[in-house]
C-alpha cells in the first residue's frame, strides 16, 4: 500500500475515509500520516465540496457527510443528495442528549446528566468531565476558548432557578470556578434544543431576551412580546458582552435558532407564524457580515415560503428547536426536524428539510422517530413525546488540540 502513488492515496483514498477513522489511518504509515495532514488539515481540505458534521439522533453521536449537486436542466431535473448518516462507535456505550462544537473539538453532554465529555473525533482522543455541583437536566453549555493563552473552556449556567449560577471550566486546569453575572436579560430556553450556546471564533453566541420579570402585563396578565437579541460570552474575559442586534424581530411563540458557518460566521434561522393573510408563514435565514463580541452585521442568505407546505403540517416548532446548517455553495439551508405537527396516528419520522432558492424544498426522511414519552406524573397517563436531531451547526474541520486527562488523585488524597 506504501508503493502507491502518493496522489492516488490522497485523492482516492483518504479522501473518502470517515474522519472518525483517520486515526487508525495515520498510524499506517509516516506517508499517509503526513498526507493525512495535508488534505484533512491544509490548504488542500479548503477544496471540499461537501459539508462534513456531526449530529445527536436518537440518543446517539452520528458523523453526517452532505453533498447537494442541483440539476441546470429545468425540464428534467436529476438533482443528486447524498446524505449519509453513521453513528459513532467510539461513543457507542453511552447516550448523549447534545453535541456542541467549537474549533475541531466536540462537547458532547450524557444524557443522564453525570458528565460530560470532550472529543477530538481527528486524534480520537476523549476527556471525561465531571461537574463541580451535579448536573441538572436545566443546564445549558457553552465550548469556546481563550485566545491570549488559547486555552478551551466550557461555560455552564443555568437561570431557571431563582439564584442563577454560572460556571465555567478551564481545560488548563481541569477544574471549575463560579462566575459573578449581572443581567438583566434571559437566554432562551428553547433555543438550539435546550438554550446551548454557537461558537464562533472562539466565542459563544446566545439568542436572549429582555426578562420577562422586568416588563409589564398586559390586562390579561400576560407578557406577549420583549425584545430579543444576541449576547456574546466572551471567553478570554469571561464576561457576557452588550446586546446586539437581530435583523428581525421575533414573537414569543416563533422559532428562532442559530447555527454557524465554518467558524466564521453565525447563521439564524427565524420563522414568522404569519398571523394574517398579509403576513404569511415564512422561514428566514439569515447569516452576519461581521461579527464580534460587541459588533455585528447581516445579510439575507435565503427565504423560504412555507404557504405550499401548510396541509403537510410542516413547521419547524419553538419548542423542538430545529437545528440546521447552510451549504453556501449550493446556497440550501438544510434544518432537521420531525415529519410534520398534524395530528396523527402515524410513526413519525426524523426528517432533513433541504430549501433553496426558486421554490426548492426536499424533504429526507432519516428514519422513525422513536417515542420517548413517560407517564403524566398526576394522570399516569403515557404523555406523546418526539426528540428531533440536532445537528453541530459548523462544518466539521480537524484540530491538532490534544485533550490532557486530569491527574488522578493519589489514594490519600481521596
Amino acid at each position: 500500500m506504501c508503493d502507491l502513488p502518493p496522489k492516488l492515496v490522497g485523492e482516492k483514498i483518504l479522501t473518502k475515509i470517515p474522519i472518525t477513522s483517520l486515526r487508525a489511518v495515520r498510524s499506517t504509515c509516516k506517508l499517509w500520516k503526513t498526507l493525512t495532514k495535508e488534505l484533512i488539515l491544509g490548504e488542500a481540505s479548503a477544496a471540499r465540496q461537501q459539508f462534513l458534521g456531526f449530529m445527536t439522533m436518537d440518543s446517539k453521536v452520528c458523523s453526517i457527510r452532505f453533498l447537494l449537486r442541483r440539476s441546470k436542466d429545468k425540464e428534467n431535473e436529476k438533482d443528486l443528495v447524498d446524505l449519509s448518516i453513521k453513528q459513532v462507535d467510539l461513543l457507542n456505550q453511552v447516550e448523549i442528549s447534545k453535541v456542541f462544537h467549537c474549533n475541531g473539538l466536540l462537547l458532547c453532554v450524557v444524557k443522564d446528566h453525570s458528565r460530560l465529555v470532550v472529543w477530538n473525533p481527528y486524534l480520537g482522543q476523549t476527556k471525561w468531565v465531571r461537574p463541580r455541583t451535579d448536573f441538572n437536566i436545566l443546564d445549558r453549555y457553552a465550548l469556546g476558548y481563550d485566545k491570549i493563552n488559547c486555552h478551551h473552556k466550557i461555560l455552564r449556567f443555568v437561570e431557571i432557578t431563582r439564584v442563577p449560577r454560572y460556571e465555567i471550566y478551564d481545560f488548563s486546569s481541569n477544574s471549575w470556578r463560579v462566575l459573578e453575572v449581572t443581567r438583566d436579560w434571559e437566554i432562551d430556553p428553547w433555543a438550539l434544543g435546550g438554550g446551548g450556546g454557537v461558537s464562533v471564533k472562539g466565542n459563544c453566541y446566545f439568542f436572549a431576551c429582555e426578562n420577562i420579570l422586568n416588563l409589564e402585563a398586559d390586562e390579561n396578565g400576560e407578557v406577549t412580546d420583549r425584545e430579543d437579541f444576541l449576547l456574546c460570552f466572551d471567553f478570554t474575559s469571561e464576561t457576557f458582552g452588550r446586546r446586539l442586534p437581530l435583523p428581525f424581530h421575533s414573537c414569543i411563540d416563533e422559532a428562532v435558532t442559530l447555527s454557524c458557518v465554518r467558524d466564521e460566521q453565525l447563521a439564524v434561522l427565524y420563522q414568522n407564524e404569519g398571523l394574517s393573510e398579509d403576513r404569511f408563514s415564512t422561514v428566514e435565514f439569515w447569516v452576519t457580515t461581521g461579527i464580534e463580541p460587541n459588533s455585528v452585521s447581516w445579510s439575507k442568505f435565503l427565504t423560504v415560503d412555507m404557504r405550499p407546505f401548510t396541509l403537510s403540517g410542516v413547521r419547524f416548532d419553538k419548542c423542538m428547536a430545529a437545528s440546521f446548517f447552510i451549504d453556501e455553495e449550493e446556497k440550501v439551508a438544510v434544518v432537521f426536524d420531525l415529519d410534520g405537527y398534524l395530528p396523527t396516528e402515524t410513526a413519525r419520522c426524523h426528517t432533513a428539510f433541504i430549501s433553496g432558492q426558486d421554490g426548492y424544498f426536499k424533504p429526507l426522511s432519516l428514519g422513525v422517530a422513536p417515542d420517548v414519552g413517560e407517564p403524566c406524573p398526576i394522570t399516569g397517563r403515557m404523555l406523546t413525546r418526539y426528540c428531533p436531531p440536532l445537528v453541530c451547526s459548523s462544518a466539521y474541520y480537524p484540530s491538532l488540540v490534544q485533550l490532557k486527562q486530569p491527574r488522578k488523585r493519589k489514594e490519600r488524597d481521596v
